[in-house]
């Protein structure tokens, strides 16, 4: 569904006018806000297959600090591969990372990158990674992960999470800051929107039973 849909979906349910446009007027812009709070909610409950990508990170000999681009900071990790050498790689702490660097008495060791750790972000709000050993050459590693869309701001935008955990969502947003007023009750309809987000799960994970499994290690 597009943004628009999303909104006049709530609206409608409100027993309001629906619009053409999400910035028509004040209420719907609120709708709107609505919709995106609500959006957020939902993908953060899951690993939802419509939020999965992989980002590939191409290295450079003597560089160990990369850029995820579009990744801001809301994502998960899956897991990360080093492509190039056929190997998946292993997160390791930042005390892990210091000790290599600054602790080594030795020159820093050089070749395939066998590890990884988050370290700060750039200018302009992109998760930073380092990597260990520094790569002395050309490795291709992929990080496949979850990551949220962003907000949803022009009315044709298109949702990925399943709307309906979304749209009734909105709606307990909305009946909450209207108030109550003949129809569901704020908590009603906040029930509503935590059951349709519980079945939407149940009916995503399906596609990934072995994640539903605990492995005792």
């Amino acid at each position: 569904m597009t943004y628009i849909d999303l909104v006049n979906d709530v609206l409608v349910r409100l027993r309001e006018d629906e619009v053409v446009n999400v910035t028509d007027n004040s209420y719907s812009k609120l709708i709107g806000k609505f919709v995106n709070d609500a959006k957020r909610q939902v993908e953060d409950a899951w690993n939802w297959n419509a939020l999965r990508s992989t980002l590939t990170v191409t290295t450079s000999a003597d560089v160990f600090n990369y850029e995820l681009n579009g990744t801001e900071s809301r994502f998960r990790v899956l897991d990360v591969v080093n492509d190039t050498s056929n190997f998946f790689m292993e997160q390791r702490t930042s005390s892990f990372f210091n000790d290599k660097f600054l602790n080594s008495t030795g020159a820093v060791e050089t070749g395939d990158p066998l590890y990884y750790s988050f370290n700060g972000v750039s200018s302009d709000g992109d998760t930073l990674v380092d990597v260990y050993p520094i790569p002395n050459g050309v490795y291709s590693l992929r990080f496949n992960m979850v990551a949220p869309q962003a907000a949803l701001s022009e009315s044709a935008d298109r949702l990925l999470v399943p709307s309906e955990p979304v749209i009734l969502g909105a709606y307990a947003r909305a009946i909450i800051e209207r108030g109550e007023d003949g129809g569901l009750s704020s908590s009603e309809a906040s029930a509503l929107a935590s059951n349709s987000l519980s079945d939407a799960i149940a009916l995503d994970a399906n596609h990934f039973p072995s994640e539903l499994i605990w492995n005792e290690i």
